[in-house]
């Protein structure tokens, strides 16, 4: 699915003055960042590590498990696509409506791929499990006993449990130390997401050391490029330079939420800094165009999510002033569908 994700900003041309469809947040100081890898540019004349193994020492110091468990990605999709691989042929079940990479991977390697609403309804023993937790693009967060009672239960099988927002929820989640005692188990990280750093793409996975070396060993060398590696040392040595308010962000979006049920949309629960919308007439593909034409927002049409229509569409919180002038911007359209339609029907009477 190359080009149905969100964030789409490079199609705009400058032309975004706030970007809702991203998941992280926007207009982050990476003024040190920057500073630091002027400084680290001479690294581009080397190959990097085949394996950043000097990184996945530190990964794993930070997260209380041994270097063998920690497989770092090139972003937290590369991970799912190794996964897949090793999966090849195999039954996948995906919860679902969910990151669209999942089955996108699956599908590549020869997965059947089925899908299903919750964990009390999971297919009978498939060989892998994909959850996002907290999902995307909903938001919503599966309670730790549960995700941990379901792994235990389902021994036979590889569960994938990708965390990769996990920064910007309040909730307690799995931790590292957890997934590697479960055995069974891989949990996805995105240091993507925890800094806001998208272009550089780092992601890794921790897991069994069994699992974690097939991860390894279905990778072509140097997947993860000497810029990447340095930032992603800066990064996690400067941790206090990126402070996320989960618990803020959630009271945030719950106020956006609000807003949206009180003109008429429907909005799915959320944890996070994040949720899903459906609109109650016209198509997502049309808000965001109206968005962007009229007021330079972007938002994310969900409509290609598996299990959504084209009503569909998610945002995240970016701040109360940035939101409000959203927030209006969809009474706007909401206001001028309504129109719209009353014409429609004014003409149908008239031509009857």
């Amino acid at each position: 699915m190359i080009e149905g994700h969100g964030d789409d900003l490079y199609r705009y041309g400058g032309k975004v003055k706030f970007n809702f469809s991203t998941n992280i947040l926007s207009g982050v100081n990476h003024e040190g960042l920057k500073k630091f890898l002027a400084s680290r540019l001479d690294v581009i004349g080397s190959y990097p590590e085949p394996s950043p193994s000097l990184l996945e020492r530190e990964i794993a110091m930070k997260e209380g498990v041994s270097r063998e468990n920690v497989v770092v990605t090139n972003g937290a999709t590369d991970a799912v696509y190794r996964l897949a691989f090793l999966g090849s042929g195999g039954r996948s079940a995906v919860l679902r409506p969910t990151f669209r990479e999942y089955q996108d991977a699956c599908r590549l390697h020869g997965h059947d791929v089925s899908f299903f609403d919750s964990i009390g309804r999971l297919p009978s023993s498939p060989d892998m499990i994909w959850i996002c937790n907290p999902n995307n693009p909903t938001g919503q967060v599966i309670p730790i006993d549960d995700i941990i009672g379901m792994c235990a239960a389902h021994k036979e099988s590889l569960i994938v449990i990708d965390q990769a927002y996990s920064d910007y929820c309040p909730e307690r989640l799995m931790t590292s130390e957890e997934a590697v005692a479960l055995g069974n188990t891989v949990l996805l990280r995105s240091l993507t997401k925890r800094y806001c750093v998208p272009g550089l793409r780092i992601g890794y996975a921790v897991t069994s050391a069994e699992i974690a070396g097939k991860l390894r060993n279905c990778s072509m060398p140097w997947v993860v490029n000497a810029l990447a590696i340095e930032s992603a040392r800066y990064l996690i040595g400067h941790d206090d330079d990126y402070p996320i308010d989960a618990t803020g962000l959630r009271m945030e979006a719950e106020r956006v939420a609000s807003k949206l049920r009180a003109i008429g949309m429907e909005v799915y629960p959320t944890d996070c800094n994040f949720m899903l919308c459906r609109l109650p007439y016209g198509s997502a593909a049309e808000l965001k165009s109206f968005l962007m034409d009229h007021h330079g927002l972007l938002i994310r049409d969900a409509s290609n999510f598996e299990g959504l229509d084209a009503g569909c569409f998610r945002i995240a919180v970016q701040g109360r002033p940035a939101d409000d002038i959203l927030l209006e911007a969809i009474r706007q359209y909401l206001k001028a569908e309504r129109r719209e339609k009353r014409g429609v029907r004014s003409e149908e009477r008239k031509s009857k």
